[in-house]
């Protein structure tokens, strides 16, 4: 009976495959990156001392990470998409994004000549309007993630997304009806008759030449019941933001140039917060270059901080050096400095953990990083 049982199933399963139509073709592909190195920071203890470890959430280029994506032609122009992606820490194999199995992407939506329309955990547009200008990236050692950690890890969780590019014009936009459905986060959308708690908006208009490119986004997120405080400095108590009302919004101008193999970035970000009792208002801004020769990378970054309300303002100078030993493989060299203003400043050149290896209010950090990136 169980052969019997099985045969048949074999067979029904051979049938629908061979019924498939012709142009329904489908592809699967697995991919991933994995980053990690040696940190040394000065001005990183209590008491003023250094410390040496390994980074928690990535290296100095690019977070660790595997996925998969996949698509089926539909015929027509007509696909059917799919991508999940899985976010872990290469020094202790922990996930990353709250625990979450594809906690950097996991969406599945439909693409045309028309453009995308996607669903599921994705990236806010704000991510999209910098990935060209800003040279550093999100890596979690010298990056702009150490003044803003959202600029590290900018996207949703249960967001409509839509991206369409025309002629060189890239318009995307979404709208998430729970920004952070993670139990650390606690937002996972409306709660009774309130329509907007935990709501997530986000808009991009984007123009990419041949040398050169700009783009300006919009990002606005709404607090929730029970939503954890918003970081505004990280290592400092957030601000409080468990009501619908309270807003943290993000707009932002980006540009690059590229003059031969060089490529010129930079950037201007400013957001306002209207917690429940605190508001904030912040500026960054960003300059930087990358230059190719032969087997080498070089990459340089200016980047600077304005907040005022918390008496907290830094400038930080970083360096990269990649040496590729192949297409895939990689060594890398990470040199940042860190220039902290008033009571508040107390930015780590390392947004590499959730505790970041914060100096001393109003003192100053170094920190060097060694690492390898291996890509497949």
């Amino acid at each position: 009976m169980k052969k019997t049982t099985l045969a048949t199933a074999v067979v029904a399963v051979a049938t629908a495959v061979a019924s498939v139509p012709a142009f329904a073709q489908s592809s699967v592909t697995l991919y991933g990156i994995v980053d990690t190195g040696i940190e040394y920071f000065t001005h990183a203890t209590p008491t003023g001392g250094s410390i040496v470890r390994m980074p928690v959430i990535g290296g100095g280029d690019v977070p660790s990470r595997w996925g998969l994506k996949g698509a089926e032609d539909l015929g027509g122009g007509l696909k059917a998409i799919f991508t999940l992606e899985s976010g872990f820490s290469a020094s202790n194999g922990a996930l990353q994004q709250g625990g979450r199995l594809f906690g950097r992407q996991a969406y599945v939506g439909l693409s045309g000549s028309w453009g995308q329309l996607t669903f599921g955990r994705q990236y806010s547009m704000t991510n999209w309007g910098m990935v060209e200008s800003n040279i550093i990236g999100a890596g979690g050692f010298g990056g702009l993630a150490s003044f803003d950690p959202y600029l590290l890890a900018a996207r949703f969780d249960n967001d409509v997304v839509y991206m369409g590019t025309f002629s060189g014009v890239t318009v995307g936009a979404s709208y998430s009806t729970g920004r952070d459905s993670s139990t650390a986060g606690n937002c996972p959308g409306q709660t009774g008759n309130d329509f907007l708690a935990c709501r997530a908006i986000s808009a991009m208009l984007k123009y990419d030449g041949s040398t050169w490119g700009v783009s300006t986004t919009y990002d606005e997120q709404r607090g929730g019941a029970g939503a954890t405080p918003v970081t505004v400095v990280p290592g400092l108590p957030g601000i409080a933001f468990t009501n619908s009302g309270d807003t943290d919004r993000r707009y932002q101008v980006a540009a690059h140039v590229d003059i031969k193999s060089v490529r010129v970035g930079a950037g201007w970000l400013h957001r306002v917060v209207e917690g429940n009792t605190r508001s904030a208002r912040i500026d960054i801004e960003y300059l930087g270059a990358s230059v190719p020769y032969g087997a080498w990378v070089f990459d340089g970054q200016v980047s600077r901080i304005d907040n005022s309300e918390f008496d907290a303002d830094g400038t930080m100078g970083t360096l990269r050096a990649n040496y590729n030993l192949s297409k895939r493989t990689a060594l890398y060299g990470v040199f940042a400095y860190m220039k902290n203003n008033g009571k508040g400043g107390i930015y780590s050149v390392s947004a590499s953990s959730t505790v970041p290896a914060a100096p001393h209010p109003g003192s100053n950090q170094l920190g060097v990083e060694l690492g390898i990136r291996h890509l497949f």
